[in-house]
């Protein structure tokens, strides 16, 4: 028969159940592992050696489910270790990545800000200078006749003719009397005649322009000739706001046939003398 058994606690504390425990609800359930073990009361009486036996089986069943259960929380802390690793280099990789993420925005919001500030100078700059100015395509022409032009009918309107064409930019004969720009503007037409009367008595000589085919209101001049060989040198010059495709034409009237546009053939040490000149242009406009 065994002998009667002394109560014995086992020798595990806290700090050692620690060492190889990580939950302290494990360590918990181990600490009253333990307690039910140490009330384990030595048996008495007939019973005794059996009861002892049985006791002793229990308690090295529950150091069994000790031992099994620790090598068990060992394994889950390993597997728990590796996966805190994996979380940590998954939160380095992200933090490494967003810093590289936040240095491209500011470098691009850098640039963004430059070329804002760039946009504003030039905008100021834009305000404060004002805007570059640019010359019109120059137009102008320069026409005149070598022959004596004269009237068929009096008090009738003709147009008088040109046969040389000296400068031409823009500025052209469509016909012997129309004068036709290819651009809008506003045009400088500068007129000379050289007038005369072949015989005696008095008669009038009127000059107007016509645009595109309609007299153009309030632009006749008058000139008196009295006299044969009563030679008159005219001048006269009319603005003219045109489109592209206007053409203008000079017009004249006499009461006398004997009045005529008078050309006159070079003689030294004079040069030729036309019976009109006509000089046109469009720097009126300026610069734009």
């Amino acid at each position: 028969m065994a002998t009667a058994p002394t109560s014995r606690k086992l020798n595990l504390t806290r700090d050692q159940l620690a060492a190889f425990l990580t939950d302290q609800q494990q360590i918990r359930q181990f600490e009253l592992l333990f307690s039910t073990v140490d009330t384990i009361q030595v048996i008495v009486g007939t019973d005794f050696e059996y009861q002892a036996d049985t006791a002793a089986a229990n308690a090295n069943n529950a150091l069994a489910q000790i031992s099994a259960l620790a090598q068990e929380t060992a394994t889950e802390d390993a597997v728990l270790n590796a996966k805190v690793n994996q979380a940590l280099s998954q939160l380095a990789f992200i933090a490494q990545e967003t810093a590289i993420n936040c240095a491209l925005a500011e470098n691009k919001a850098n640039q963004a800000l430059a070329l804002v500030d760039k946009l504003n100078k030039a905008v100021e700059g834009l305000q404060m200078t004002p805007p570059p100015r640019e010359f019109k395509r120059s137009r102008y022409g320069s026409f005149y006749d070598t022959t004596t032009q004269t009237a068929t009918v009096i008090n009738t309107a003709t147009a008088i003719t040109f046969n040389t064409t000296d400068l031409s930019q823009g500025v052209f004969l469509s016909t012997t009397s129309r004068v036709m720009v290819d651009t809008e503007g506003i045009y400088d037409f500068q007129i000379s005649i050289q007038l005369d009367k072949t015989t005696g008595g008095t008669a009038e000589f009127y000059i107007w322009l016509r645009l595109n085919g309609v007299d153009v209101a309030d632009s006749a001049s008058q000139l008196r000739l009295q006299g044969n060989n009563a030679e008159v040198f005219a001048a006269l010059n009319y603005f003219f706001d045109l489109k592209a495709g206007d053409y203008v034409e000079i017009m004249f009237s006499v009461t006398d046939l004997s009045v005529e546009l008078l050309a006159v053939a070079a003689s030294a040490p004079v040069p030729g003398i036309p019976s009109i000149i006509l000089t046109v242009s469009n720097n009126i406009g300026g610069i734009q």
